[in-house]
């Protein structure tokens, strides 16, 4: 967790809500010692629509290889 102080917090708000939003957690300080704490908001999980997801891979072909597989060969290839 960074730390800044006050003044720096008051100067720079939107780049330090824009690492927030990028995971990270900010502790603001009045002369050194921790006074707040900046956090992301936690954002409710959708619920999965079980009968769209099966209807969704019903429609897809099956794969030959396997997962590790599939993902070596993405890992390798050029265009990813």
């Amino acid at each position: 967790m960074d730390a800044v102080n006050l003044a720096d917090a008051k100067a720079h708000l939107s780049e330090l809500v824009d690492r927030v939003e990028a995971g990270d957690s900010i502790e603001i300080t009045r002369r050194g010692k921790p006074v707040a704490r900046l956090t992301a908001v936690a954002r409710p999980r959708k619920r999965i629509d079980a009968a769209l997801l099966q209807s969704l891979t019903a429609t897809m072909p099956l794969q030959s290889g396997s997962a590790a597989d599939l993902v070596r060969s993405m890992r390798d290839d050029d265009r990813y």
